[in-house]
């Protein structure tokens, strides 16, 4: 796993640059750099940093791999995995009715697409 991807793909999903995180951090940019392509691995401490700048809990940078190795034994496609994370990311921060009513929706548009 390469947590400099994971923080980049979290970023620009949130639109943000590196100079936003570093104004939210006081980590330098180009040290963010080095982290978002690999060169350097932080700190659990810099990761929480990272994660409060993007109003995330630590946990998540981690999520999605566990997610996704449980996903490949089900026989799924590559984009249907990426999907699938980015529906797992975007609801982690939904309420617990708002979750059911994402769930039911998407039931109902596979249904109507299996008819």
């Amino acid at each position: 796993m390469n947590i400099g991807t994971t923080i980049r793909g979290y970023r620009l999903q949130k639109g943000m640059s590196q100079g936003d995180i570093e104004k939210r951090t006081g980590l330098l940019r180009c040290y963010l750099s080095r982290v978002e392509n690999g060169h350097t691995v932080p700190s659990l401490e810099t990761l929480q940093k990272i994660a409060r700048a993007l109003d995330l809990q630590l946990s998540e940078f981690f999520a999605e791999e566990i997610i996704s190795r449980e996903m490949s034994s089900l026989n799924l496609g590559e984009d249907e995995i990426r999907f699938l994370t980015q529906v797992q990311r975007y609801s982690a921060h939904l309420s617990e009715s708002d979750r059911r009513l994402l769930l039911a929706m998407v039931r109902k548009f596979a249904q109507t697409t299996l008819s």
